[in-house]
């Protein structure tokens, strides 16, 4: 099965390879695939940032941020924050906060999170 499954890594595009693992990366740190994600369920969500962008909502400062695990994105969305310090594109992080599906794509707003070591 070893031989299979490095054959299987090899012959796989890089960017199939990179999502496999941060799947599993994030199975393994007790994650829900974002995939996944109803509306309104209650989640630990574990993956890498690809995005963050300061973008206000009706007058007040909001940070945004995508969130990738390997199966889909989500946004994370921090009211009133114009930066956090540690949030950036490539930080590994775990967020846990409640999914709400807005316009056919998953959010969470205010999640509490934990900067993880290195990119997943």
């Amino acid at each position: 099965m070893g031989l299979k499954k490095m054959i299987g890594r090899i012959a796989a595009p890089a960017h199939e390879v990179d999502a496999r693992e941060l799947r599993e990366h994030a199975a393994d740190a007790g994650g829900t695939p974002i995939q996944q994600c109803c509306d309104r369920d209650r989640v630990t969500l574990c993956g890498t940032l690809r995005t963050v962008t300061l973008r206000p909502r009706a007058g007040v400062p909001a940070l945004e941020a995508e969130l990738y695990d390997g199966s889909g994105t989500v946004s994370l969305i921090w009211l009133g924050r114009r930066r956090i310090a540690g949030i950036e594109p490539g930080r590994a992080m775990r967020v846990t906060g409640r999914v709400a599906i807005l316009e056919g794509r998953p959010v969470v707003y205010n999640p509490r999170y934990e900067l993880r070591p290195g990119a997943g």
